[in-house]
């Protein structure tokens, strides 16, 4: 490890593993500041849905790349790379220490290994010809042409699969990461909890979502001029509440589906961070040693 560099830890892990509490607790212990990394709570008036941590949760502590685009726009990882670089170089600026803490792989990868962002532009034609097909299908041709990057995408996402196979078709496969090459000391703390736990938590949250209005918050949104196709891939939570609302599932059917497809959400994330083995893994209620760890690194 390079003392001269600038230090910075991530804070990864499975839907509903408990990141955002850790990440506080480290941001308290080591004079930090947090950077959400999670891909849908970018967006403004996506609270409920996606968990978004409230100012009681924060406990004074400052978060960045909460609520900085609207929904009805498309929000990329070269979005989330420049602005991160942006609130890293203000965190340390200030003599503190940056957390990356999300469970959108992709997002924390492509700032801490400097990933480069391919610059390809929409292909018109490609797009038009892919708009005809099913999400299924648009799966199994970006599995083909990118098995790697298959795997951390939202099999349902249609405009996700779309930009995911223009980028293959255009450059081969995404680029791979350039590990260690970037200019910063990486402590990466990994949550997992038993996969039990896991899905016990998950159908937990999930009824507690329901219970502080998450229905309210996606007819908040639709009135809003939210459309109820752009609803379908702002991710699993507003895809589903969608289809309840539009009276295509009903409630039991929506929270049994719902759940499922969270749990199997879950299940991607992990064989996404598993591949990075600079992780450190800890059960989340290991408060003490992942602590331990954090002080040991930023001595």
């Amino acid at each position: 490890m390079n003392e001269n560099k600038p230090k910075i830890i991530t804070v990864v892990g499975p839907t509903a593993s408990g990141k955002s509490d850790i990440a506080v607790l480290i941001a308290k212990e080591i004079n930090g500041e947090v950077i959400s990394a999670d891909s849908r709570q970018v967006y403004k008036g996506m609270d409920i849905g996606t968990g978004k941590v409230t100012e009681e949760e924060k406990g004074g502590v400052p978060h960045y790349l909460l609520d900085v685009e609207y929904p009805r726009n498309v929000f990329t990882v070269s979005d989330f790379k420049i602005l991160a670089e942006k609130a890293i170089a203000q965190i340390l600026t200030s003599e503190k220490t940056p957390i990356i803490c999300g469970g959108t792989g992709l997002y924390v990868q492509a700032v801490i290994d400097d990933m480069s962002i391919p610059e390809v532009p929409p292909n018109k034609e490609l797009r038009k010809e892919l708009s005809k097909k099913t999400p299924e299908e648009l799966f199994i041709i970006l599995d083909k042409l990118d098995p790697r990057r298959s795997q951390n995408i939202d099999p349902k996402n249609p405009v996700r699969l779309i930009r995911a196979i223009e980028i293959a078709k255009a450059l081969g496969v995404v680029p791979e990461l350039k590990k260690d090459s970037n200019k910063f000391n990486i402590l990466e703390i990994g949550l997992l909890p038993e996969m039990e736990n896991l899905k016990e938590r998950i159908k937990k949250r999930l009824l507690k979502r329901i219970d502080a209005g998450m229905f309210s918050e996606v007819e908040k949104l639709k009135k809003s001029g939210v459309s109820w196709k752009r609803l379908d891939e702002l991710g699993l939570e507003y895809r589903y509440v969608a289809k309840y609302l539009q009276g295509e599932l009903s409630k039991e059917e929506m929270i049994e589906k719902l759940n499922s497809e969270i749990v199997k959400y879950a299940k991607r994330q992990m064989t996404w961070f598993k591949k990075d083995k600079r992780i450190k893994w800890f059960k989340p209620e290991e408060t003490e040693k992942i602590l331990e760890q954090v002080t040991k690194f930023t001595k």
